[in-house]
């Protein structure tokens, strides 16, 4: 009997995958535990396993296809004894839907949508299938000139009957409503005296506005990849639903680095297969990250996450590190950072950044967290706020240490300062909880010897 191979959810939250790369081919042998597959998620790329035994029968779903949709059908097996060309004729299921490559998007975007629909009428079968569809999004369907007339106007666009095809709102049919003075009134049930509808959620330009405002031929369309798609998504949802406030401290880091070299002067040093190296060299973010976590330990109420039903209180400091990579950002997770050693830390981030950024990362290793760290000064950044990656309540904003004036005993003297922004999910944590927080984080940087005690 044939044996299925569906697209694999590699993480809680994954929906789709890009099946980047196959490691079989039709007609060979896999046994469970062979690799047989690369499977590009929104942050990784991974490997996938076979459960069963059996010979590859077909590869339903092309090397390099984009958005397959978790539990579409990628290949078939056959099972010992079984014919594979019979196998592949039998199974179940069909081909996964998917996107179309990056550069057949990228031909099929470049041409902006015209300003007018042609008046011909769409073919019977689209007809009831795209009004089944406005049923059930409840959507107006109108061109792109059409909106932007009746958005100048001040119109209601579900007030308007359109003539054009599918019942598609049409110029002529805004033009007509605003000589007739039309769309603006309220709907019959609220003039009956029920209560108004809440007013739309405000929604960004369309594609098509947007082009609009740019000459044809004057720009390239770069399809968006998973990544940048799924960091769109992210931060549409937590600016939208978490209450963000901000609190900012700068903190003199002159004993921070002297004890910093001090301590990497003092790395033993170990054989690698380029020689001896130290056994550690520990960056600032690595005494960062260690701060963070013991100010968390000192206040845990801060080290928490919101649910609707519950507050979540962790009993440990997992701090997520934000990582550039090409296309856009990853946050792997130092876990239990209060518990960990400078040296741990810091050769754990290096590990993690170099996978991070070769996308070998496993789903545990960059998801959840209790808290982040994201530090932008190496790019000489003096302050900044960054946005909360939620099921976090807190992500701590670092900038450049510079050399600044600063008044001691009253005197003017020198020294090094790092300005840090606290951005604070206000549900979970007050302002003055959020302060007792970044103000332990100053106490420790100001004061390093408790990093290593």
């Amino acid at each position: 009997m044939p044996i299925n191979i569906t697209m694999p959810a590699l993480s809680p939250t994954m929906e789709e995958g890009n099946l980047s790369k196959w490691l079989v081919k039709e007609g060979d042998k896999v046994s469970p535990g062979d690799v047989i597959a690369e499977i590009e998620t929104d942050k990784a790329t991974m490997e996938v396993e076979a459960v069963d035994e059996g010979t590859v029968a077909k590869l339903v779903v092309p090397a390099g296809t984009e958005g397959v949709k978790v539990n579409a059908l990628i290949a078939v097996l056959a099972e010992d004894g079984e014919d594979a060309q019979a196998a592949a004729k039998a199974a179940g299921g069909a081909p996964a839907k998917a996107d179309a490559p990056k550069a057949e998007a990228a031909k099929t975007e470049s041409a902006p949508a015209p300003a007018e629909e042609p008046k011909a009428a769409a073919s019977a079968p689209a007809r009831p299938e795209a009004k089944a569809a406005a049923k059930e999004t409840d959507r107006v369907f109108a061109s792109p000139l059409a909106r932007r007339i009746a958005k100048d106007a001040g119109l209601d666009l579900s007030g308007i009957s359109g003539s054009g095809p599918q019942g598609r709102v049409v110029k002529a049919d805004v033009e007509a409503a605003i000589a007739g003075g039309g769309a603006k009134a309220a709907a019959p049930a609220a003039e009956a005296g029920a209560p108004a509808a809440a007013a739309p959620a405000v929604k960004p330009m369309s594609d098509e506005a947007v082009l609009k405002l740019f000459e044809e031929g004057s720009y390239e369309l770069i399809p968006h990849d998973n990544m940048r798609r799924t960091i769109a998504r992210r931060l549409v949802e937590a600016k939208s639903t978490v209450p963000h406030f901000y609190l900012t401290l700068d903190c003199e880091l002159d004993a921070l680095f002297a004890l910093r070299k001090q301590l990497n002067d003092a790395a033993p040093v170990k054989k690698t297969e380029k020689g001896e190296e130290p056994a550690y060299k520990l960056s600032v973010n690595d005494l960062i990250i260690k701060a963070l976590a013991l100010a968390l330990k000192e206040v845990p109420d801060a080290n928490v996450s919101w649910t609707e039903g519950a507050m979540v209180k962790h009993r440990h400091a997992d701090v997520g590190v934000a990582v550039s990579i090409p296309g856009g950002l990853i946050t792997p997770i130092v876990r239990k950072a209060e518990e960990k050693s400078l040296s741990s830390i810091s050769n754990e981030m290096k590990d993690l950044a170099a996978r991070a950024r070769t996308r070998k990362l496993k789903p545990e290793e960059y998801q959840g967290g209790t808290t982040a760290v994201s530090n932008l000064g190496m790019f000489g950044i003096k302050d900044f706020a960054a946005v909360i990656n939620p099921p976090h309540a807190t992500i701590l904003a670092i900038g450049a240490g510079e050399q600044r004036a600063v008044v001691k005993g009253g005197e003017v003297k020198v020294a090094t300062v790092m300005s840090v922004t606290l951005s604070t999910d206000h549900r979970a944590v007050d302002g003055a909880l959020g302060a007792e927080l970044v103000g332990a984080f100053k106490r420790l940087i100001e004061n390093p010897m408790s990093l290593v005690v």
